[in-house]
């Protein structure tokens, strides 16, 4: 990646590469665009994804394509009832010399797409505890450290229970997003059958590679945060806790849980990345507002009386504003 002049050379350049990104991801996937934007978003600010959608919305296309885009290695993990953490992490084996040696298995990637991740029991989900986030796999008592950057772009089914388990509290907690695929519009779908029933030969250019990532990701770090908008990100987390004194009636009747500080930290970073990728050296309360939904969704966990009511997760974030 060459060196700018300024940060503001930078962030100008940060803008560029995401409209290349845009365009070439446009090529393959029709719409959903706030989905594309979260995903950058979410690469840019060295966080996980959690794709959640009914089958055939092209999660796992979509991911592959973000992996081509991006020159990165990439593995894709398909996750099934009998996968075991040595099928994730690797494992020894005893070779010709009669030493044992480690095989890395296929979470040593820059990108790793975890398909249909909620198909696997807890043991199986618990390997890819501490890779999501210290980085690193522990192996027979020794550290591996994985490739960096890395992310783990996840898809589940939402409507399919039969033979699925639910993620871990800790694990989801670890996605910085939680987005979910909506079904296209009638312009888009006639748009998708066009371009998917005939004759495909699309390239996709390397648009960044694992450097020039870093480097933006490090930029974004510098991004200045209001007092003001620090403080509303805060607080919009803190209206989540049923405990908190000063969470509405929404929270306290509806809420069984609510977000930690790790929403907070990832309100912030994907603030200062929304702020940068549209135009502005600081993020305001917009941004902040922006990314919520994708934030808090996951972290909220409703109670009884919600899940009685049909109140969704979504209603109760959107009163928090």
């Amino acid at each position: 990646m060459p060196a700018y002049a300024s940060d503001t050379e930078a962030a100008k350049a940060l803008t560029e590469h995401y409209t290349q990104i845009k365009e070439s991801i446009a090529k393959v996937i029709v719409g959903q665009d706030d989905v594309v934007d979260k995903l950058i978003i979410s690469i840019l600010c060295n966080g996980h994804s959690l794709l959640v959608g009914v089958p055939g919305l092209a999660k796992t296309l979509l991911v592959k394509t973000v992996a081509d885009v991006l020159d990165l290695s990439f593995k894709r993990i398909q996750f099934t009832p009998d996968l075991m953490p040595s099928d994730i992490i690797g494992a020894e084996i005893l070779d010709d010399n009669r030493q044992f040696r480690f095989i890395k298995g296929p979470v040593f990637a820059n990108i790793i797409l975890a398909d249909e991740i909620n198909r696997t029991p807890p043991k199986t989900q618990a390997a890819l505890l501490e890779a999501m986030q210290e980085r690193n796999v522990t192996a027979a008592g020794h550290l591996y450290k994985l490739p960096s950057p890395f992310f783990v772009l996840a898809t589940q089914n939402p409507i399919e229970q039969e033979g699925t388990y639910p993620l871990p509290e800790a694990q989801l907690d670890r996605f910085m997003f939680h987005i979910m695929l909506d079904y296209p519009s009638h312009a888009e779908e006639v748009e998708i059958v066009k371009s998917t029933t005939g004759i495909q030969d699309i390239s996709l250019p390397k648009v960044m590679d694992a450097a020039t990532i870093q480097e933006f990701q490090n930029l974004i770090r510098k991004v200045p945060v209001p007092e003001n908008v620090l403080e509303y990100a805060v607080s919009l987390v803190h209206k989540t806790r049923p405990s908190n004194a000063d969470a509405p009636e929404a929270t306290k009747n509806y809420i069984a849980y609510g977000a930690g500080p790790r929403a907070s930290q990832y309100l912030v970073l994907g603030a200062k990345c929304h702020a940068l990728l549209n135009g502005k050296y600081s993020p305001d309360i917009e941004d902040v507002q922006a990314m919520a939904m994708e934030v808090l969704r996951h972290r909220v966990v409703r109670n009884y009386k919600a899940e009685a009511e049909g109140v969704s997760q979504e209603e109760l974030i959107k009163q928090l504003f």
